[in-house]
């Protein structure tokens, strides 16, 4: 494993199992893999709402950005899947209320189902940290 690459974990039981890192950097680049709307106890974040799940996943997905080095600014891309489409307001509410002003590149798609059936929704975050330090872009 190259020692420019940074892995940060959640905690979730899941990472080991599957093997997958929460957020991984390199160089500039940071991906956050589909985060759910987990709570603190280990259940499910607002069941049955997905604007409070929206919510919760996204801090996950912020808290990873900022292990990683990286903010809400730095980020280009995000993936919203949702099992109900039709519901995708309620998840666009929450990411307007933290990207308003960034507005990343950003899309929404119905998935069947998800791990755990008490998810609504989860997503994707790629972003790009802007440096002018080179040494820090060679990291």
């Amino acid at each position: 494993m190259s020692s420019s690459r940074r892995l940060v974990s959640s905690g979730s039981p899941l990472e080991p199992e599957i093997g997958f890192s929460r957020a991984v950097r390199i160089g500039q680049y940071v991906s956050v893999a589909g985060t759910a709307p987990i709570a603190d106890d280990g259940g499910t974040a607002g069941p049955g709402d997905v604007y409070a799940q929206s919510v919760r996943c996204l801090d996950i997905a912020e808290q990873a950005l900022r292990e990683a080095g990286a903010t809400l600014a730095d980020v280009i891309r995000t993936r919203v899947m949702l099992v109900d489409i039709t519901q995708w307001r309620d998840a666009a509410r929450a990411h307007g209320e933290r990207f308003d002003q960034i507005r990343p590149a950003c899309t929404f798609v119905e998935v069947s189902r998800f791990i755990d059936p008490a998810w609504s929704v989860e997503f994707e975050i790629d972003a790009v940290v802007a440096t002018s330090d080179p040494a820090a872009q060679a990291s």
